[in-house]
């Protein structure tokens, strides 16, 4: 079993530089901070009539759709998963046509994507993590979710409209009023919405595992290495067990890789312990291993947590190159 202390005095705690790179490249907040003035910008010339926006949008180059799309997705505190619900409700509802009240006059807007299969997901949006690392120009979906964010909320209808559509959807009402949007924006921003934070900590631990996982892959190539379930585990009676990467032998000997790099205290770390005893059990039933790469600040912030993942852990390593050699040498050994 690892010593915690060991592992602490081995580990990186905060970003390596190769994963820090991408770290800058994707984060979503340094985007909307850096552009936020522009984009209230935009919203204060956006008074001529409830359509202006687009056209004044696509005259800048400054703020791509997708980009445009996500600081009104935070200003509204609606994501990804309201979207794809609201996709669903909306059709009965509005009947793909959006008749709305603004500035004391009554304008219609038909949608283009409502009826249609496509969920209104965030990576059809390009408005996750690594969608927000490309310039994507304002899509048919983009606009329509854009009119709803804007005027939704002041829709003319005789069935009763989704709570967040009547809250949430609102933002029309502020263009042009320069110093009503201004006070909004910067009080929505202080608070940073809760699906600005979340994207950024989910693409974040993605790129750990995938980190984890190519450096497996050069020092392994014999080996299958991914991201998948494990064949002859089962989590219950009617799934398989996941975990974040699969290292199979040449000979057909598993060893699963749990990977948690958190530089903040969260809960993931807890979630980790609370299945390690379980998931090593299940394993060496099946004759196979379970390694953990745990690392960064927030995680030996929990030494509760870390203690029982050692405990339960047939190797556990930090980020650094030297630990992971480590654990590459521990599978190794598995195939002999």
């Amino acid at each position: 079993m690892r010593n915690t202390d060991d592992l602490e005095r081995n580990a990186i705690k905060f970003w390596p530089a190769e994963i820090a790179i991408h770290e800058k490249d994707i984060s979503i907040i340094p985007k909307l901070i850096e552009t936020q003035d522009k984009f209230i910008s935009l919203l204060n010339l956006s008074d001529a009539n409830p359509f202006i926006w687009k056209q004044i949008l696509l005259t800048t180059k400054s703020i791509p759709g997708n980009l445009f799309l996500k600081h009104l997705m935070v200003l509204a505190d609606i994501g990804g998963e309201s979207l794809m619900r609201l996709k669903k409700e909306l059709p009965a509802i509005l009947e793909n046509v959006l008749t709305f009240s603004w500035e004391g006059e009554i304008y219609s807007y038909t949608f283009q994507t409502l009826t249609q299969k496509e969920n209104w997901s965030n990576r059809k949006l390009y408005v996750d993590g690594n969608g927000l690392t490309r310039c994507v120009d304002l899509t048919p979906m983009m606009e329509d979710i854009c009119m709803l964010l804007f005027f939704g909320g002041a829709a003319i209808t005789d069935k009763e409209l989704p709570i967040d559509v009547i809250n949430k959807c609102i933002l029309g009402s502020m263009l042009g009023k320069v110093e009503e949007l201004k006070s909004f924006t910067q009080q929505r921003y202080i608070w940073v919405s809760r699906i600005t934070g979340g994207a950024t900590a989910n693409t974040l631990g993605q790129l750990a595992q995938t980190y984890v996982k190519q450096y497996l892959e050069k020092k392994l190539p014999e080996w299958r290495i991914n991201k998948d379930h494990l064949p002859d585990v089962s989590q219950n009676e009617r799934t398989f067990l996941s975990v974040d990467i699969v290292v199979k032998s040449p000979k057909g000997i598993y060893c699963a890789v749990e990977v948690s790099f958190q530089v903040t205290t969260n809960s993931t770390i807890e979630r980790k312990a609370g299945q390690a005893r379980s998931r090593q059990e299940a394993l060496h039933r099946k004759g196979h291993k379970i390694a953990y790469v745990i690392d960064g600040a927030g995680n030996f912030a929990r030494q509760s947590a870390l203690r029982t993942i050692c405990q339960y852990s047939d190797c556990t390593v930090s980020f650094r190159d030297e630990e992971l050699n480590k654990l590459v040498e521990y599978i190794k050994e598995l195939d002999k």
